[in-house]
């Protein structure tokens, strides 16, 4: 199976920038699509961006557009979530997944058959 690793979360000041890593192993990358999930205490997990296996087209929720970059490294094994103009309400737990090979980036969560452990992220002064 696809495995997932997070990493590079930690306590950011708001306003601050955060780079998040999701390595993937077991199989190439480059077959898969990634997005990056986050859920806060008390609410449900919410989708936040998309890449497709190509790299093309990535998409973000409203919530995090202009802020978040969505990228790619298939050398590397690698997607990154680079984060800035941090907001006390980004605050969570953030996971990469990928949905099965060759498959699509989706918005919905049960699409997504491969998760990482997840990666906290607290922004507070």
């Amino acid at each position: 199976q696809l495995q997932l690793v997070e990493s590079g979360g930690g306590l950011v000041q708001p306003g601050g920038s955060v780079r998040l890593s999701c390595v993937v192993s077991r199989f190439p990358l480059k077959y898969y699509a990634v997005a990056w999930f986050r859920q806060a205490p008390g609410k449900e997990r919410d989708w936040i961006s998309c890449i497709s296996s190509s790299g093309g087209s990535p998409q973000y929720a409203d919530s995090v557009k202009g802020r978040f970059t969505i990228s790619r490294d298939n050398a590397k094994n690698t997607v990154f979530l680079q984060m800035s103009s941090l907001k006390p309400e980004d605050t969570a737990v953030y996971y990469c997944a990928a949905p099965g090979e060759y498959r699509p980036c989706s918005y919905n969560a049960s699409e997504f058959v491969f998760w990482g452990q997840g990666t906290q992220v607290t922004v507070s002064s």
